[in-house]
């Protein structure tokens, strides 16, 4: 069982839907700066875009996908050292929500990174759709500014935090956020979970400038949720990819 003291991420455990892994964590990072941004999409078209398997995950009977754009801190490896140029660097993903024999989690269409050691580690290891191309992200008194170029996918938005907000546990933004692992499928096919452990979200509202985005355009969206969500920083472990079919 992994030691409670061992890492900042396990000073909180009680909020957690489920225990914790027996395993040792495998993997340690740091979230800063999160951006939360949903849209409804049609359910037939993520349906055919998520593998069998997996159930789709829905709230208040609508299937969602979000876009979700964040810094990376001192990723690495358990007991290895964080190197800044490999440890640091800023992401953006595209992601949906699942659930597997009733265990829910969160699917990857993309998770995009400016390195290719990075892109390819994931994508090697942890089955996970990385892509390299050109990613940032700066702060200044207005807020974040978030820019992304990969292929001819385009994001450009400034979001700016507001104020802090707690939301019930049924609410959209606890059930979007308050999950505990992610699925994955291999290049064979075979399907994957990995468990992560983090304190429970603190979030705030946002507001949202959304000046280019291309990252959907393959998608069959709808409307986009009301609600745009920020988080400050959060510390976070992985654990093994453990192998489900």
């Amino acid at each position: 069982m992994a030691n409670p003291s061992d890492h900042p991420a396990f000073n909180q455990t009680s909020h957690r839907p489920w225990a914790l892994p027996r395993q040792n964590w495998l993997l340690t990072q740091t979230w800063l700066n999160l951006a939360f941004i949903h849209w409804e999409i049609d359910y037939d078209d993520l349906r055919s875009r998520v593998p069998a398997e997996l159930d789709i995950d829905l709230h208040d009977g609508k299937a969602w996908i979000a876009i979700v754009p964040f810094d990376m801190k001192g990723v690495t490896l358990r007991g290895c050292p964080k190197v800044s140029f490999l440890s640091d660097f800023p992401e953006i993903n595209v992601r949906t929500y699942v659930s597997y024999q009733g265990k829910p989690g969160v699917w990857f269409f993309s998770l995009d990174v400016p390195g290719r050691f990075t892109t390819w580690t994931a994508r090697t290891f942890f089955h996970l759709p990385y892509r390299q191309g050109a990613v940032s992200i700066s702060e200044d008194v207005q807020g974040f500014e978030y820019r992304q170029n990969v292929g001819e996918e385009v994001f450009k938005a400034n979001y700016k935090p507001l104020e802090k907000e707690t939301w019930s546990k049924d609410s959209f933004e606890q059930w979007s956020t308050e999950r505990y692992c992610l699925y994955c499928q291999s290049r064979k096919g075979n399907l994957y979970r990995t468990e992560v452990h983090h304190p429970q979200w603190l979030l705030q509202k946002a507001v949202l400038k959304i000046h280019e985005n291309s990252m959907l355009e393959n998608f069959k969206i709808k409307g986009q949720h009301p609600s745009v969500l920020f988080s400050k920083q959060i510390d976070v472990v992985a654990y093994r990819p453990e192998r489900l079919t």
